[in-house]
């Protein structure tokens, strides 16, 4: 069977080329007699793997010795409590509430302090990235995601936090373009978008801002980021087999040309997708335009049930993934890195064709 068009927005698609070096190994790694899903954690031919993993993400983030990288476990959302227990100090810390999961680390900073929040795009069902005003310089930290994965929404302009150091989710947008390290004090990502399979979270924080202090004392053992970093990621047995995977995975993006080359990709793919959408007299893209992400395009059609009619048929077509996020409902094509413009191409085809066969639907806007 041939492989279909996969706009899933996590475990999304991965590059073929990763997947058939990772067939090609998965019962003996390298000569070594054995998977990378059996060995030892603590064996020199682990230790390599995770190191070169390390060291491939830091060229890609351009991240100095002042940098540390974590490869952990529980996704983003796992995080959403590690960012207030480690960070929250003085217990206050700002937020921007722009998508469902900025709302959900809202919420949980909630629950070790003052999560104060600093601007939401909710009233507006998070179509926008909302304005935010003046940062309060005594806030520990401001939180934001960058990409929101449900509405189709990111930053393309980072909030003016001042001294205040900036922490992002940044799940479905890393690696997706380039990143200036200098705004950040931490981001962190599920891999599952563009980075590798779901079960490996990478944290990047700058090394000054969590020495600084203590996380705070009712921080788990696991979510201590300093000291998940004296042990090299490896406190507890890490998830060895998706390290390995996202290693695998940074090298292609290298090997491409980096991130600036991943941006020019994933900028010519999403046009071809907004560029029909705004012509359509159909389909109605749900993000107002200047907000509109790089990886996840959501649209609708004025009727839901015609929505599901076109998720049935792109099926038929190959065409796997659109169906939008339970809460929202539509469609969605997540075209992140690995997604070749082919597919999106045969996205706009059938989008075109399920225009032309429902004209009357279309008359009716």
């Amino acid at each position: 069977m041939a492989r279909v068009y996969n706009f899933s927005a996590g475990p999304s698609c991965l590059p073929e080329e990763v997947l058939r070096q990772a067939a090609s190994e998965i019962l003996d790694y390298q000569g070594c007699g054995m998977s990378i899903m059996e060995m030892s954690h603590r064996s020199p031919t682990f230790q390599h793997i995770i190191d070169d993993a390390e060291a491939t993400l830091r060229r890609l983030l351009g991240l100095d010795d002042g940098w540390d990288v974590l490869f952990l476990q529980g996704g983003a959302t796992l995080e959403f409590a590690a960012v207030p227990l480690n960070l929250m100090r003085t217990r206050r810390a700002g937020y921007v509430v722009s998508g469902n999961f900025s709302k959900k680390a809202w919420q949980e900073g909630g629950k070790y302090g003052h999560a104060e929040l600093l601007a939401s795009s909710e009233d507006v069902n998070f179509s926008r990235i909302p304005e935010v005003g003046a940062i309060d310089q005594t806030l520990d930290y401001v939180h934001i995601c960058q990409n929101n994965t449900i509405f189709g929404t990111m930053w393309h302009s980072l909030p003016a936090c001042g001294s205040v150091p900036l922490v992002a989710d940044v799940s479905s947008c890393f690696l997706s373009m380039p990143f200036d390290m200098s705004r950040y004090a931490v981001i962190y990502a599920g891999a599952q978008k563009n980075a590798g399979p779901a079960g490996t979270t990478v944290v990047c924080f700058r090394k000054d801002l969590v020495n600084d202090g203590p996380a705070l004392s009712v921080c788990p053992t696991y979510l201590n980021w300093q000291l998940q970093a004296t042990k090299d990621s490896m406190y507890n047995t890490p998830n060895c087999w998706g390290i390995y995977m996202s290693g695998q995975v940074f090298h292609w993006v290298e090997d491409l040309g980096g991130l600036k080359a991943m941006k020019e990709r994933n900028e010519e793919k999403v046009k071809l997708l907004y560029d029909y959408l705004d012509q359509s007299r159909l389909f109605q893209p749900t993000a107002e335009l200047p907000s509109r992400s790089i990886a996840n395009v959501t649209f609708r059609t004025p009727n839901p049930s015609l929505d599901a009619v076109f998720v049935e048929g792109a099926k038929k077509r190959g065409i796997c993934g659109v169906k939008g996020h339970r809460l929202v409902g539509g469609m969605r094509a997540s075209c992140y890195n690995a997604v070749p413009k082919q597919a999106v191409e045969a996205l706009v085809s059938y989008m075109s064709d399920f225009e032309s066969t429902h004209q009357q639907q279309t008359r009716s806007l």
